[in-house]
Parts: C-alpha cells; sequence; structure tokens
C-alpha cells in the first residue's frame, strides 16, 4: 500500500465516468506529459510480453500497448494480462469493500432538427389555443413542398414557404402552424435499408415478415466513420424497432468491416482538399482495371492507401504481361483438349507448374473467402505469372492442355480484380460463352493434395528444453532444420554468443542443441 498525491488538472473532464481519473504514466501519453512537467514519479506497470523492457527513466513516449502485455510492479497481479488485472482487481475491490465495477455510459441525447429543406419534416403543429400538436396518422406523412425559396441565408427554406407553414389545428381546427425545422438526415440512413425488403409497400414502412427473411445485413462495408455515427444510430433505431414489435433482432449487421482511406501527400484524398485523382483520368491512361488493381493491391483493405502513380505503372505492366503471355500461347490452348487431372502422367515441368498453380488458387479462394487480402491475392498471382515465364524455355515440355489449364486459371483468379481484361482473356483461351457465367475454380481432394506440401512441425531444444517449434517440409535435411530454427529469435537468444557442442536431430521428429 502506499498514499499517493491528488492533483486537479485542466485535462480531466468533469462529465467523463466520476470526474476523477487514475494516472498512469508510464501507459498513458497526457498522464506522462504531466508528471514530466511537475517532476511527479513514473511507474512502470505493464511490460511487452516480447521485445525491450521498459525503462520508466528513459520513457518519452508511453507504452500504450496494453493488451501485448503483463502485468509487473502490482502486487498478487503481478504476470496477469491487462485485460484479465481489470476484471481480478475489480473483484478485490469488491471483496475489500472500498470500489465495485461499473459500467459507465457515454450516451448522450440526440438532437435531430435541423434547419434544412432537405430531411423529413417533423409531424408537429403549433396552435395558438392547444399548443404543440402531432400531426394524426391519418394526414402522414407530411411531404415536402416542391418548390422552396432556397436563399442560402436566415432561418430554414420552410419557414419562407407560407403554403407549408400554414395549416390548421388537428384538435380544434383553427389556424396553425407546421414545425419548420427537418430530421437529420440520419434519421433516414438509420432504417431506409428496411424498405429495400418492401420497398411497395404503401400500408406500412415494411412487412416484418419480408425483413425477417432478410435481416440481420451479413456484411457491412465503409469507412470508419460509418461505425461512429451512421451505424451506431441504425442500431439504436433497430432496437426501438425490436421493442416496439416491428422486428424480431435487436442488431441490424452481423459483421462490419472498415476499409482504409486513399491518400495523397499523407492526407486522405478529399473534393474538399483538392486532392482527388480523377477516376475517368485515370482509366483513359491505364484502363479502368489497372486502377482497380492497383488499388487492390497497394495496401490490404483495412489500412490506409498512399497513391503512387509509380505503382500504378507496375500493375500496368503486370496486366500487360498477363495479356502477352495469352497471346503468345492462344492459337495452341485454344484447340487443346481439357485437361483430365489425375488420368495422364505428367512431366517434371508440369507438375510443378501445376503444382504452384494449384497452391496459389488455393491460398487466394482464401485470400478472398476469409481473409480479404486482396493485395496477398494479387501479389500471390504475379509470382505465379513469374513461375510461368521462367518456365517458357521448357515450353516444349508443357503440353497445351496443361497450359491451357494454367492460363485459365489465372484468368479466372484475375477476374474479380481486372474483369474486363479477364473477360478478353476467357474468350482468347477457347471459351464463347462469358466469363461472368464461369464458376469459381475449386480444387478436388487430388488437387489439394498435390498443392500442399507435406508439412511437419518439430519441436527445438536447447539444453533438453522445447524453447520452440518449427514447420518444415516434411523429409527436409538437418542442416535446413538447423538453419530455419537458429533464425528463430527465441532459439537464437539461447545459442548467440555460444558454442554449438553437438546437435541432435531425429528426423521430422525432433531437433535439438547441445550449447556450452
Amino acid at each position: 500500500k502506499k498514499r499517493i498525491p491528488i492533483w486537479v488538472g485542466n485535462f480531466v473532464l468533469m462529465e467523463y465516468g466520476t470526474g476523477a481519473i487514475m494516472a498512469v504514466p508510464a501507459h498513458d501519453q497526457r498522464d506522462l506529459e504531466f508528471c514530466r512537467k511537475y517532476k511527479l514519479p513514473v511507474r512502470v506497470v505493464i511490460q511487452p510480453l516480447e521485445g525491450k523492457e521498459v525503462v520508466a527513466e528513459k520513457l518519452e513516449t508511453a507504452f500504450d500497448e496494453h493488451i501485448q502485455g503483463k502485468l509487473v510492479n502490482s502486487g498478487p497481479f503481478n504476470g496477469l494480462s491487462p485485460t484479465d488485472a481489470i476484471a481480478e482487481m475489480s473483484a478485490f475491490a469488491e471483496q475489500k469493500g472500498f470500489g465495485k465495477a461499473q459500467t459507465i455510459f457515454r450516451l448522450r441525447d440526440w438532437g435531430i432538427s435541423r434547419q434544412r429543406y432537405w430531411g423529413t419534416p417533423i409531424p408537429v403543429v403549433y396552435c395558438a389555443k392547444d399548443g404543440m400538436m402531432p400531426v394524426p396518422d391519418k394526414d402522414l406523412p407530411v411531404l415536402l413542398p416542391p418548390n422552396p425559396k432556397l436563399t442560402g441565408e436566415g432561418e430554414s427554406p420552410l419557414a419562407s414557404t407560407p403554403e407549408f407553414v400554414n395549416t390548421t389545428c388537428p384538435k380544434c381546427g383553427g389556424p396553425a402552424r407546421r414545425e419548420t425545422d427537418t430530421m437529420d438526415t440520419f434519421v433516414d440512413s438509420s432504417w431506409y435499408f428496411y424498405r429495400y425488403c418492401d420497398p411497395h409497400n404503401d400500408k406500412a414502412p415494411f412487412d416484418s415478415a419480408k425483413v425477417e427473411y432478410w435481416f440481420p445485413i451479413d456484411q457491412y462495408i465503409g469507412g470508419i466513420t460509418h461505425a461512429i455515427l451512421h451505424l451506431l444510430y441504425s442500431r439504436f433505431w433497430c432496437k426501438v424497432m425490436c421493442d416496439l414489435g416491428l422486428v424480431k433482432h435487436n442488431e441490424p449487421i452481423a459483421r462490419l468491416f472498415t476499409q482504409g482511406m486513399v491518400q495523397k501527400g499523407g492526407v486522405a484524398m478529399s473534393k474538399s482538399r483538392g486532392n482527388v485523382v480523377g477516376a475517368e483520368e485515370m482509366a483513359q491512361k491505364y484502363g479502368a482495371d489497372t486502377g482497380r488493381l492497383y488499388t487492390l493491391f497497394a495496401a490490404p483493405p483495412e489500412k490506409d492507401l498512399e497513391w503512387s502513380e509509380e505503382s500504378i505503372e507496375g500493375c500496368w505492366r503486370f496486366v500487360n504481361r498477363v495479356y502477352r503471355l495469352i497471346e503468345r500461347h492462344g492459337e495452341a490452348i485454344r484447340s487443346a483438349k481439357a485437361f483430365d487431372f489425375g488420368r495422364s502422367p505428367m512431366s517434371e515441368t508440369e507438375r510443378e507448374l501445376i503444382r504452384k498453380t494449384y497452391k496459389t488458387l488455393e491460398r487466394v479462394t482464401n485470400d478472398f473467402e476469409t481473409r480479404w487480402h486482396f493485395n496477398s491475392a494479387i501479389a500471390l498471382i504475379m509470382d505465379l505469372t513469374n513461375a510461368i515465364y521462367a518456365a517458357e524455355p521448357l515450353e516444349k515440355d508443357v503440353r497445351p492442355e496443361v497450359r491451357r489449364e494454367i492460363l485459365e486459371i489465372v484468368t479466372l483468379m484475375l477476374a474479380p480484380m481486372t474483369p474486363h481484361l479477364a473477360e478478353e482473356l476467357w474468350e482468347m483461351v477457347g471459351h464463347s460463352d462469358g466469363l461472368w457465367n464461369a464458376k469459381w475454380p475449386y480444387l478436388g481432394v487430388e488437387q489439394i493434395e498435390l498443392a500442399r506440401d507435406v508439412e511437419v512441425e518439430i519441436p527445438v531444444q536447447v539444453n533438453g528444453r522445447v524453447r520452440a517449434r518449427i514447420r518444415v517440409t516434411a523429409g527436409s535435411s538437418e542442416s535446413d532444420v538447423v538453419r530455419v530454427a537458429l533464425a528463430l529469435p527465441a532459439i537464437a537468444n539461447h545459442v548467440n554468443g555460444k558454442r554449438v557442442v553437438k546437435q541432435i536431430y531425429v528426423p521430422d521428429k525432433l531437433l535439438n542443441l547441445v550449447v556450452a
């Protein structure tokens, strides 16, 4: 136990939590700067699981990668992950009677009124006698006037449209004025997608049975701003509709993916910044397929992409390489019979090309369907294309039907990213029907076995203690296994500066390095 001072700082918000915060200077940048300024002690309480030790005296920036660490200088909680420690500390505080876990909500009221013409009219009228009155259901919806006076100045355009403003009170029948504010457009975007399930319904917003057939949405893709605004509001809307019995689900979307932004000069492209690259200009210079390929190749979809015309040139060259490759062999493969895997023996060159093609297809399929790493998929296709070119001197060892199988798969893998190019290539390899109607070339069991190098996991010991595990191709030589093992930091840390007295290798089973 140790007494700690209480400081008053101008960066603590009274409306946040209780208005008082616990300062942890080694792990929060603002706390660190505060403590450095007032010469307060800094104590490290989380150390990284790997890498350099965090030293308080040397800290210039706080170590805030909390999830990748373990507690130190924390008494009985030493060694716990931060997540586990929070739960343990909360239970300890409750047990001792000086605290308990509590969920602090950050929700605020949402003011939805806007002084705009383009929005949903708020169905309220004001009567001098009866006050504020809701518009009766029979008079809904309130429609916007078709010809408002848009001046760009002063109050809402609806307020200067007498035929909209002047109405009658639904209760007394006397003169009344309509509300001239409209609802925030986020109100509309919070539920519009439900209407897609039943767009022609003139009795209700939607039929619940039709909505339940389609909802929840399987996958939503949008920028991070959507996640904290539009999607947050749409979740509120869904939960309200669930409470009202309009829908049975209380979450509108099952999975969310937030993609990165395209940047130029280190900032996101924006019309307001004037740093937008025209899509039409790029399409005219390189073709739409090249622009699409570069956008997918330059970065993983969740990361920001720095726009570079030099890199587009590389994608342009690749597109042309693929075209030239198929153009060169087009006549021979168009008349080739279909490749019947497993029915005819293959030359060594054919086997290696087919193996690499199937292995590439398997990994590209996984990148498309599971990881969404289109950049990785494109890199794999580029690597396969290089391998095909490298085998060109051995052209006589590759039969036309084998080459057709390979180039068809290359075309199909490229189709989602370069559809126009792929459509033309599909015709060049001998198909009269459109590529859009072709099926994805999933591998059979025998093809998968050929594609996969058989790997084994080998425990690596140093002086009899297991320090790491490596995966190598079955049947690898002792020297290859030792080389892979020594490249691992977990092994190198125990071997560097020492002499390997003996190495014991049981093929595909165990490697033990004896050092002194």
